[in-house]
């Protein structure tokens, strides 16, 4: 059953949900089902098997989790009945949260994530109490079926979330073998953005007579949305200064700024509150109470801007974002569309600039295709763009304090005049200094200019570099890490038999890092390296050393920017000292045939 949607009137009342759900739901403020959700909850609440091609963002969440909570066996036991397996960490919370949320007036009900990174006793602690739903990452679910702590013999539906992702990531065997784990299995659903063969594989063996709903969105952005992008170049420290000149130009009200990991939110939001801004995050890992007090304080004008990731921004609806900045271009259409859907609300215009790499322009391109818009390329707003603006900015301070009551400082204004004799205009330029503070009113023109060095000159090997030996065939030669990103070493590679599926794995599911943002990974004998996003903290990477791919450990390091190839691990003892004849004959020993020169 394959079918694509046109919006029809139609409640979730319809579907006789159970009064719980229906409450949740109307205090969600949900209206009309999504063309996934009228179509995917009959038969998920017939106990059908499913299969559902459909993007992130259309709503398959609520397809799957409210009619499985209204499935909900009750027990006294409080045994798991429902798991979700989910690619990352981070969707895995977030499902979990949303069944939390969507079963909230149901008595008992406990909703458990469970993924790598986290303490297992934490884990432990929950599933001894009794949970009803589990939701968590292939790895750390084998792991609890393996020690019995996850009991599956009660579980009677399962869920395989973003099942194209799971594949990208190597946990296609991972999957597998938890399904053969499930004799009490009665009802699977799957749900894929793309159905390679692989997944089409796996519902042919593992669902019964499944159906099959494909929603096939038509991806399009507002007319109200003026998108502009910036073509830039630099490091980290460069990309925040341009950001800051953007927000400085333009006319802005509410700002919404999005990027790829959590742990950028909280450093960009630190560097624009040290320019001057009220700016906070918005992340996954910031509790839920917290992150709405957070958009009632943008609602508010409390703050400005909020750095946000696609999950925590996901369905916000502030009326003032006048602006959607995309710090980080993102990987697929479908997360720009929604993106940018943040502004430009109920026939308001919005701006929507989207930053991009040169080596980012096939994406740009296929924006601008699912978008059916041309976007167009901006200028950085140039220093007396930006003190043109300051001095608009200082003129109207001036002329919003004339229309307050002012007839204190009249008075006090015209006893100084009399005293002093002095001219008005010097006067009314001493008193702009005292406002303005020590902090200048323009902003200064920088006296070098910090254009890149010529790619000739960049290019262009030294002298040292020519005299080296030409490179072994075991040393292939790597291309430097892309911009915002740092390399990476691993101790394991070829000769334990490691896939970069093994490695996105082991990292997306330890160190909380969307396979997305995961970039280039090479294999050779010894050893493996992965660019990974700059700035990683030291707590993610001593997890990340701990972190094992099957039973060794990666023993992740960070490799120099200027090392093009990572250096060995261990080095040759250093020989004894011996007579002259004798080190002259064993010379050739002391390097070993594997050493690098």
């Amino acid at each position: 059953m394959s079918s694509e949607h046109e919006s029809q009137p139609f409640s979730f009342a319809d579907f006789g949900l159970s009064a719980p759900l229906l409450q949740a739901v109307n205090a969600a403020g949900y209206e009309t089902p999504t063309p996934i959700q009228k179509e995917m909850i009959p038969h998920v609440l017939e106990g059908r098997d499913v299969v559902g091609q459909a993007q992130t963002g259309t709503g398959k969440t609520a397809a799957f989790a409210l009619p499985l909570l209204s499935r909900l066996q009750p027990t006294k036991s409080k045994s798991p009945q429902i798991l979700v397996l989910a690619p990352t960490r981070e969707l895995a919370i977030q499902v979990a949260e949303s069944f939390a949320d969507y079963g909230k007036h149901i008595k008992n009900l406990n909703v458990l994530p469970i993924f790598g990174g986290q303490d297992y006793s934490i884990q432990l602690r929950q599933l001894q109490k009794g949970v009803q739903v589990v939701v968590g990452t292939p790895g750390r679910v084998m792991d609890h079926l393996r020690r019995g702590t996850l009991k599956a013999a009660t579980i009677h539906s399962l869920v395989l979330d973003e099942a194209d992702e799971m594949l990208r990531m190597g946990f296609l065997d991972d999957v597998e073998w938890i399904l053969d784990q499930l004799p009490g299995r009665k009802q699977t659903a799957l749900f894929s953005a793309t159905m390679p063969h692989n997944i089409r594989k796996i519902a042919q063996k593992y669902l019964n007579d499944p159906v099959e709903i494909t929603i096939k969105n038509k991806s399009a952005t507002a007319k109200t949305i003026n998108q502009r992008c910036l073509i830039t170049a630099g490091g980290f420290t460069k990309k925040i200064d341009t950001l800051s000149r953007i927000i400085e130009a333009e006319s802005v009200d509410g700002v919404l700024i999005f990027v790829r990991t959590k742990i950028q939110t909280v450093e960009i939001a630190e560097q624009l509150v040290n320019h001057g801004y009220l700016a906070a995050p918005l992340n996954g890992d910031i509790p839920q109470s917290q992150r709405l007090r957070t958009v009632e304080q943008l609602k508010s004008k409390k703050i400005d801007i909020l750095v946000a990731t696609d999950v925590a921004a996901r369905g916000l609806d502030v009326e003032r974002i006048s602006h959607v900045i995309n710090f980080d271009i993102p990987f697929d259409t479908e997360s720009y569309i929604h993106r940018i859907g943040r502004t430009g609300r109920a026939g308001r215009s919005g701006e929507a600039i989207l930053f991009v790499n040169p080596r980012e322009r096939s994406m740009l391109r296929s924006i601008e295709r699912a978008t059916r818009q041309k976007i167009t390329t901006m200028e950085l707003p140039s220093i007396a763009d930006i003190n043109k603006k300051r001095i608009e900015k200082f003129k109207e301070k001036i002329t919003g304090a004339l229309k307050g009551d002012t007839s204190f400082y009249e008075k006090l204004i015209e006893e100084y005049l009399e005293e002093t004799q002095v001219d008005p205009r010097q006067l009314a330029a001493a008193l702009a200094h005292l406002s303005q503070g020590n902090t200048p009113l323009l902003k200064a023109e920088p006296k070098f200019r910090n254009d890149p060095a010529p790619a000739n000159r960049r290019s262009a090997p030294t002298k040292a570099f020519d005299k080296r030996p030409k490179t072994r065939k075991s040393m292939a030669v790597q291309l430097p890490p892309e911009e915002g990103m740092e390399r990476f070493r691993i101790q394991l590679g070829n000769n334990e038999g490691v896939k970069p599926g093994n490695i996105v794995g082991a990292i997306a599911n330890e160190a909380d890092i969307s396979s997305k943002f995961i970039g280039r990974i090479s294999i050779f004998d010894n050893y493996s390296t992965v660019d990974l996003p700059f700035g990683m903290p030291e707590d993610v990477l001593r997890v990340l050393q701990r972190a094992r791919i099957g039973s060794k450990a990666m023993k992740l390091q960070k490799i120099g920017e200027a090392t093009s190839t990572p250096p060995q691990t261990s080095r040759p003892q250093k020989p004894k000292r011996r007579q002259p004849e004798a080190r002259k004959q064993n010379q050739q020993k002391v390097l070993p045939s594997s050493a690098t020169l």
